[in-house]
């Protein structure tokens, strides 16, 4: 599973799921619960100290690669439930018994949503909600989520493995939807290369539907073809995006302008442009 952003009191801690439980970033809450200017070097001098009274919940942490500030994928402490809850011990702070609480509900909450996956929609929903987003931009985003799911399915069935294969797909369908691949898209649109940002979650409703309609088609011809390599899914993917961007034009045709913004559509950007 890939990694993914949870909120505790509207801040975020970077949590994925590893060996069937979810771990958390452990610099992520010290800096939630201590206010720390270097949570970093707190978690350090913390580490020092219960390894030194011989705290075996240290030891049992280790290290996953995580998206940090920059957007690259850097080794980052991490830590199951239980683990934080006895850490949280040795930290001193008002925040630790809601956060107690919070982890006990999100340990939960990933057991619920294997078992009905509608819960784990509901759940991006309501983040996306708190975020300022349009309840119609919500219901277009979290579909284009469940194509792109189907999509990904589809590509690891034609024996499609490695992110950086997954990268260089999307890329093709994204320059015969749009004309640009998604890293030029994101510097059409003025987001900083490492900001970490969501290309998607700062498209207009026309953009996610031109999208949506891309990987749709390149999952339909892919089934009914079975490619095999990349050279093969690489064909499939461009004639899948190239479906979306003629009708893209056409439809500009229609309207008499561009589809494709040079605008973040995030309600954070729009607050500030």
């Amino acid at each position: 599973m890939k990694n993914k952003i949870i909120l505790f009191q509207n801040q975020e801690i970077r949590r994925t799921w590893h060996d069937n439980q979810w771990v958390f970033s452990i610099i992520d809450v010290i800096a939630i619960l201590t206010k720390s200017v270097n949570p970093q070097a707190y978690w350090r001098k913390l580490k020092e100290r219960l390894l030194k009274s011989g705290n075996e919940t240290v030891t049992n942490c280790h290290g996953l690669k995580m998206k940090a500030v920059d957007g690259k994928m850097r080794t980052t402490d991490v830590a199951n439930i239980e683990q934080l809850l006895r850490l949280i011990q040795s930290i001193p702070s008002p925040k630790a018994e809601p956060f107690k609480l919070w982890l006990a509900r999100v340990g939960k909450e990933r057991i619920d949503e294997i078992e009905n996956p509608v819960l784990a929609q509901e759940r991006m929903k309501r983040l996306y909600e708190q975020k300022g987003y349009s309840k119609d931009w919500i219901d277009k985003r979290l579909r284009g989520i469940a194509i792109r799911q189907n999509l990904t399915e589809e590509w690891q069935e034609r024996g499609i493995e490695h992110k950086k294969d997954y990268a260089i797909l999307t890329a093709e369908i994204s320059k015969a939807t749009f004309g640009m691949t998604p890293s030029e898209y994101k510097e059409h649109k003025g987001m900083p290369k490492k900001s970490g940002k969501n290309l998607r979650d700062n498209m207009t409703d026309l953009e996610l539907i031109f999208t949506m309609l891309g990987e749709k088609v390149t999952t339909e011809i892919s089934k009914q073809e079975e490619p095999v390599g990349m050279p093969e899914n690489k064909q499939v993917a461009k004639r899948g995006g190239k479906v979306a961007g003629n009708a893209r034009i056409e439809a500009e045709q229609e309207i008499g302008q561009s589809i494709i913004s040079d605008q973040s559509h995030s309600p954070e950007s729009l607050l500030t442009s």
